[in-house]
């Protein structure tokens, strides 16, 4: 059984963790600095207010009604939307980011280990398969779609909404890469009809939320619903030369939970790796940002 590990990515020139706390954190991404909160920064900052206060071109502020929506406090000279590159180990990309009014910005910096993962175990795999498949699920603004694509994939990007996967497409222009598959469609529902077609992929990514709708109104709770997801997953995962990544976010989810439900569902899977993302602010402070099971082939 492998051991729990702690993923910090590598410093990337776009983007660093300045300071985290008081349910917040301080962020530079590309040009800009954001403040954000965030629930799992329970200690105390190491920067003081004013600091945090000079140093933000945008502070989130929660909506007291509905606390998960909020609007930013922006300064007059920031240009939104925005541009990063993230520019590491063979891979060259280019992300549009905006301010949301759910205070996510169009990429997960903790993310940066796994789109490296995925590029180099396509390069395994493209030895045996010319074009290896990849499905990736959940699949937001399209890191993970961008990064297999650049290393050779076939890739089917699947999300239930269609603004972000307008997003995700014009990642894919950014980063000068084409012919992504983009599937506007309830996760569940698309994998269990490719189980049905028979159909298999290199490689599976999924990104869950712990809530969400699909586009006709389908409704995802994580804990109710990631058993039976992951158990047609495992029937659509290529027998020979593969790999599969699973990222959760839930509070409620520890690894050890992840952990199990993939050793039940899976089995005794080859080079397994699970544990913890997380992110390392300047002041040595690391930030939990969610759980992760992987292996590959």
């Amino acid at each position: 059984m492998a051991d729990i590990q702690l993923i910090t990515p590598e410093k990337w020139a776009d983007y660093e963790l300045i300071d985290s706390g008081n349910f917040q954190k301080l962020e530079r991404f590309g040009e800009y600095i954001l403040s954000r909160p965030e629930p799992q920064a329970i200690w105390d900052k190491s920067l003081s207010d004013a600091e945090w206060e000079d140093q933000a071109q945008a502070t989130f502020r929660r909506d007291k009604q509905s606390p998960e929506r909020g609007d930013w406090k922006i300064s007059s000279d920031m240009r939104d939307p925005w541009y990063v590159t993230f520019k590491q180990g063979g891979l060259n990309l280019k992300f549009k980011l905006a301010l949301t009014t759910f205070k996510h910005v169009g990429i997960f910096p903790e993310q940066a280990n796994n789109w490296q993962y995925i590029h180099d175990k396509i390069k395994a795999i493209s030895a045996e398969v010319p074009r290896p498949k990849v499905l990736n699920l959940f699949a937001y603004t399209g890191g993970a779609s961008l990064a297999a694509r650049q290393a050779g994939a076939d890739v089917t990007h699947v999300d239930a909404v269609k603004p972000v996967i307008s997003w995700a497409r014009e990642n894919m222009d950014h980063s000068e890469l084409d012919n992504i598959r983009w599937v506007v469609e309830d996760a569940v529902k698309f994998v269990r009809r490719e189980v049905r077609r028979g159909n298999h992929y290199n490689g599976i990514i999924l990104d869950p939320p712990a809530y969400g709708r699909g586009p006709d109104g389908e409704k995802w709770v994580l804990e109710e619903q990631i058993n039976d997801l992951l158990k047609s997953c495992a029937d659509l995962l290529d027998r020979s030369d593969f790999f599969f990544i699973i990222n959760l976010y839930s509070l409620g989810f520890s690894s050890l939970i992840l952990e199990n439900l993939m050793g039940q569902i899976f089995g005794n899977v080859p080079n397994p790796e699970w544990g913890e993302l997380c992110m390392e602010d300047s002041h040595q402070k690391r930030l939990p940002l969610g759980v992760f099971y992987r292996f590959a082939s």
